[in-house]
C-alpha cells in the first residue's frame, strides 16, 4: 500500500502544473500573436506551398525515425543545413517585402509619439489635390490610360531615374498632355513628388501577387508593384473602361470615384495642425486643442 502512494504521489508531481506568472502570459501572448502573423504571412505568399512541402519532409522524417531507417536519417541530419540557406535564398522576395512591411508599420514610435520627433512637413497642397483630381477624371471620360505614382516617405530614386526628367509644378493640363496617345511622355509612369512633377515614362515592377483578377492588365499590376515596395500611393486609370483605381499598400481599390479620390488625398497631405502634445515626461502624453 505504501508503495502504492509513494508511486502515486510521484505521478502526481510530476504531472503537477508549473508556476505560472503574469509575465509568462504576457509572453505566450507574445509568442501566440508572432507565430499569428507568421502564419498569416505564409499563407499568404508562395511560402505556404513549400510549408506544406516541409510539412510532408517532417512526417516522412518521423516515420524514418520511428522505424530506425539510418540511412534515411543520415541523408535528412546531412541536408537540413543546406535545405534551410536554400529556402532563405528561393523566398528572399517574400523575405524582403515582410521585412519591409514590419519597418513602415512604426509600431514603437506609434505607441510612444516622443514630442522631440522630427516634424513632417506638408506634403502637397490643396491645389495640387484638385489639379491631380481634375486631370484623373478628365482622362478618365476619354479613356485615356494613366499611371501617376505619388511619393511619401519612401523616395523612388530608382524609378525617378528609369524616366525622363521633367521637374514641373502640378497641373491637370500638364498631367492630361503627359497621357494623351502618340506623344513621348504618354507610356509608363509619372513620377509626382511634393507639388512637383518629377518624371515621366518611369518603369515600375510588376507585382507576382496571384491574388489580383486576370482582368487587370500591366498598368495595374504595376500599380500595385510600386505599392508593395513602397508607401507610395498610385492612381490608375484604365484605357479600357476608364475606371479610376488606386493602389496603396499593396491592395487595389477599383472604380472609386472623385469625391473618395480627394478625401484619400487629403488624408496623406499630412497637414499641420493646432494639436498640441505635452511633453511625455511631465506626465501623461495629452492633446490640448485651441478653441476660440
Amino acid at each position: 500500500m505504501e508503495t502504492i502512494r509513494s508511486f502515486i504521489e510521484n505521478y502526481l508531481k510530476w504531472i503537477r502544473l508549473p508556476r505560472i506568472t503574469v509575465m509568462d502570459i504576457v509572453e505566450i501572448i507574445i509568442l501566440a500573436f508572432l507565430i499569428y502573423e507568421v502564419i498569416k504571412w505564409v499563407k499568404n505568399t508562395r511560402a505556404w506551398m513549400l510549408f506544406k512541402g516541409i510539412l510532408v519532409l517532417l512526417i516522412f522524417c518521423l516515420i524514418a525515425s520511428i522505424f530506425n531507417f539510418t540511412v534515411i536519417l543520415w541523408i535528412f541530419s546531412k541536408t537540413i543545413n543546406v535545405g534551410i540557406i536554400a529556402v532563405i535564398i528561393v523566398f528572399q522576395p517574400e523575405l524582403r517585402k515582410a521585412l519591409e512591411q514590419l519597418g513602415r508599420r512604426n509600431l514603437v514610435m506609434n505607441i510612444i509619439p516622443f514630442e522631440d520627433q522630427k516634424e513632417k512637413n506638408e506634403r502637397f497642397s490643396d491645389k495640387t489635390v484638385n489639379e491631380i483630381v481634375k486631370a484623373t477624371y478628365e482622362l478618365a471620360k476619354t479613356k485615356t490610360g494613366a499611371l501617376m505614382v505619388m511619393e511619401q516617405d519612401i523616395l523612388l530614386n530608382e524609378y525617378e531615374r528609369t524616366g525622363i526628367n521633367i521637374d514641373s509644378v502640378i497641373t491637370s493640363q500638364l498631367l492630361i498632355n503627359i497621357f494623351e496617345h502618340n506623344t513621348p511622355l504618354h507610356d509608363g509612369a509619372v513620377l509626382l513628388r511634393n507639388n512637383r512633377i518629377v518624371s515621366a515614362t518611369c518603369y515600375l515592377p510588376l507585382s507576382d501577387n496571384m491574388m489580383l483578377s486576370k482582368e487587370l492588365g500591366t498598368r495595374h499590376r504595376a500599380a500595385v508593384g510600386i505599392s508593395e515596395v513602397s508607401d507610395s500611393v498610385t492612381i490608375i486609370v484604365s484605357e479600357e473602361t476608364g475606371d479610376v483605381s488606386i493602389a496603396i499598400g499593396g491592395q487595389l481599390i477599383r472604380r472609386v470615384d472623385a469625391e473618395y479620390l480627394k478625401q484619400k488625398l487629403i488624408n496623406l497631405q499630412n497637414k499641420q495642425t493646432d494639436t498640441k502634445k505635452i511633453k511625455l515626461w511631465k506626465g501623461l502624453l495629452k492633446n490640448e486643442r485651441k478653441v476660440d
